[in-house]
């Protein structure tokens, strides 16, 4: 065989492979039997050996697992990958629909696409010209990790999207596809059973060892744990290419995508009340754990007007299920001091099995939640996940109590450092530890400093900082910038491999992101995207300790409580203190900066609805260009882009300022 009639064999091998993973992944339903598929990419490999300039990175027999990586990089998501609002029942849904129709104009038409909510990792796959190039995991929504080499290894992902003359305008230019990586419940259970014969460590949950294996540096490892992508959104540069989310589901399929057969439109309230009603029994029977459904507006157009609020879509929202519940008992009740001094009632159980993991401990709240509830020591409780997520006790069973149980009380002194407990309002329901010092808030605040929200520091967990802080190596967050190989090794937790890595990882965090050391600082009430909306707007971190209640009030998103917070914490002497050690450990966040951007120094405020985009879409790509996004219209205001269904006020305030007004249509030549 020449090199020609080679080509000729290996084109028509692939064609083959890959028809038979579409069938068998995406179908579900098998063209030829596994033997006879693995004969046929056993010929395509020894071809590809004798002929190593015709191998493609789309053969199938490029999913063969690599060496390992030295770590992942971070990518820059095209459009913000969002979460969902959550609502649980009838009223919700109908509160929802109503919001949405007092945004649109007159006889806008809402029809529905619902599909089953998956209980996976968020991921997104780039493709050029048909040709997978990416793929990259959610992250914080704005910047993921690059975890190709990894999702290369998993057969439901197609190396190149699959010919199809319907779709053959997504086999040019760039086209994205986000899903999610699944493991399936069987195959979950097979795993572990695997684990028990060698002696190993049972995993917790299906999501959590799909999450764990896909941010593996080893893709060999990835290679041999059965995943599965399963897609639910594809997007392009030109969003009329796909004018409905239903129609995003057929050209998934038609692509080669694994997407929900069951997804479906629905017209009205009422179809998505018995959709759901009907799931909610039959959910059991998926082979992958869902705990809700997913429902969108169809029409892309009404989607793109409704816009984002916060971290969500307006126009889509998760609708979940009850949280799956199991009894159990309360063998005692001790209180947990937070890094904000916050005491915390925390139930400590008999191990039950909830939502797919084991649930030893469920909060209480505070001291007033625990009276109303009358939850005792003894007491047999029903114990539920709170989405899914956080376990909580719903109630006592009282009928079970037979006279041993004891009431619960409330301590008057911090339990870690014996601090009288204090309230800072009378109103307040929370009780706290007002000792800085205190151990039990010292070794918290160092840990959410690390976080993977905050800094990321691997390696410096829970054990490792309560090691680090009984030894006296550390008091602060910044204490660990002076941690040395030698510091470590003194102590038991450490040898000479593991003290290195965790010296490395803290001293390579010296710039951190703004918004990562914005949250890592652990001021209440700020989250991540708090974090992320004041490092966009202040630049630095010096003008953020400066700025008055009502400069943060101006921020979008930041209410008087964070505004409040945000001012008390950084007037804090003893905060001050440690921002100066930051400083003198050369310890400091990254100004945020649109180096190049060519709306640099140039503001815009949106009003209105825009057709091609949301608000929030709108301000990521302001930005993207160096521009600044305000959300209303001041002396320093550039530009008002005006979209639809506007308001008069700030049109008026633009008028007499001065400000110049485009149109959607000029802005997207802007932005261009």
């Amino acid at each position: 065989m020449n090199k020609k009639q080679a080509g000729e064999r290996i084109s028509k091998l692939r064609e083959l492979i890959n028809d038979y993973r579409y069938h068998y992944h995406v179908l579900d339903e098998s063209v030829m039997s596994e033997a006879a598929a693995d004969s046929l990419k056993h010929e395509l490999s020894q071809l590809e050996t004798e002929y190593p300039e015709l191998i493609t990175s789309d053969s199938p027999t490029q999913r063969v697992a690599g060496a390992p990586l030295p770590g992942f990089t971070q990518v820059e998501h095209s459009s913000r990958m969002l979460s969902l609002n959550d609502v649980f029942d009838e009223t919700e849904i109908r509160g929802w629909q109503d919001r949405m129709i007092k945004l649109l104009p007159e006889n806008s038409k809402l029809e529905y696409f619902a599909d089953i909510k998956m209980d996976g990792l968020a991921l997104a796959l780039v493709y050029e010209d048909g040709v997978l190039v990416r793929g990259i995991t959610r992250g914080d929504g704005f910047v993921g990790e690059d975890v190709t080499s990894n999702i290369r290894t998993i057969d439901s992902v197609p190396l190149r999207l699959r010919s199809s003359k319907k779709y053959e305008s997504f086999l040019h230019g760039r086209t994205e596809v986000r899903g999610e990586i699944v493991m399936y419940k069987d195959d979950f259970a097979k795993l572990n059973e695997q684990q028990a014969a060698a002696g190993k460590k049972l995993f917790a949950n299906p999501r959590n060892t799909a999450a764990g294996t896909i941010r593996q540096l080893d893709p060999q490892l990835v290679s041999g744990r059965p995943l599965h992508f399963r897609a639910y959104d594809i997007l392009r540069n030109d969003p009329s290419d796909v004018p409905t989310n239903s129609f995003a589901y057929e050209a998934l399929r038609g692509l080669g995508f694994l997407a929900n057969k069951d997804a479906t439109v629905l017209k009205d309230l009422s179809a998505i009340m018995r959709f759901a009603e009907e799931w909610d029994t039959k959910r059991q029977t998926l082979p992958f754990n869902t705990d809700g459904l997913v429902i969108k507006v169809n029409d892309r157009q009404l989607y793109r007007r409704l816009g984002v609020v916060g971290k969500a879509p307006r126009a889509a929202v998760a609708l979940k299920y009850a949280a799956e519940q199991a009894t159990t008992k309360v063998k005692d009740i001790f209180v947990s001091i937070g890094r904000t001094g916050a005491a915390t009632p925390v139930a400590m159980l008999e191990p039950v099995l909830i939502a797919g993991s084991t649930v030893q401990m469920a909060t209480l709240h505070n001291e007033s939640e625990v009276a109303r509830k009358d939850i005792r020591i003894g007491d047999t409780v029903i114990v539920h996940k709170a989405g899914d997520i956080i376990p909580e006790v719903v109630e006592p069973l009282v009928k079970l109590r037979d006279g041993s149980e004891k009431p619960f009380q409330m301590p008057t002194h911090c339990p870690e450092c014996n601090t009288k407990l204090v309230k800072y309002k009378a109103e307040d329901a929370v009780w706290r530890c007002p000792n800085e010092a205190c151990p039990s808030r010292a070794w918290k605040r160092i840990e959410h400093f690390a976080s993977k929200s905050a800094l990321d520091i691997e390696g410096l967990g829970e054990k490792n900082v309560i090691a680090l802080i009984n030894a006296e190596l550390v008091k602060d967050p910044a204490d660990i910038y002076t941690l040395t190989v030698e510091d470590l090794l003194k102590l038991d937790r450490f040898a000479e491999v593991s003290a290195n890595k965790l010296v490395n990882a803290i001293q390579s965090k010296k710039e951190p992101p703004l918004n990562r050391f914005i949250y890592g600082l652990g001021i209440r009430h700020i989250g991540t995207q708090t974090a992320i909306d004041l490092a966009n707007h202040f630049k630095t971190l010096e003008i953020l300790s400066e700025a008055t209640i009502d400069e943060l009030a101006e921020v979008e998103g930041v209410g008087e409580v964070v505004a409040e917070s945000t001012v008390e914490w950084f007037s804090e002497p003893r905060n001050q203190k440690l921002l100066e050690k930051f400083k003198k450990l050369k310890v400091w966040p990254l100004p945020v900066k649109h180096v190049g951007g060519k709306l640099s120094g140039q503001r815009f405020v949106v009003t209105g609805s825009l057709e091609s985009m949301g608000r929030e879409e709108a301000g990521e790509r302001i930005r993207a260009l160096g521009g600044t996004f305000q959300s209303s219209v001041g002396k320093d205001t550039d530009f008002l882009v005006v979209g639809a269904n506007v308001g008069a006020s700030k049109l008026t305030k633009a008028a007499k300022l001065g400000t110049k007004q485009l149109t959607e249509k000029e802005f997207l030549e802007v932005i261009k």
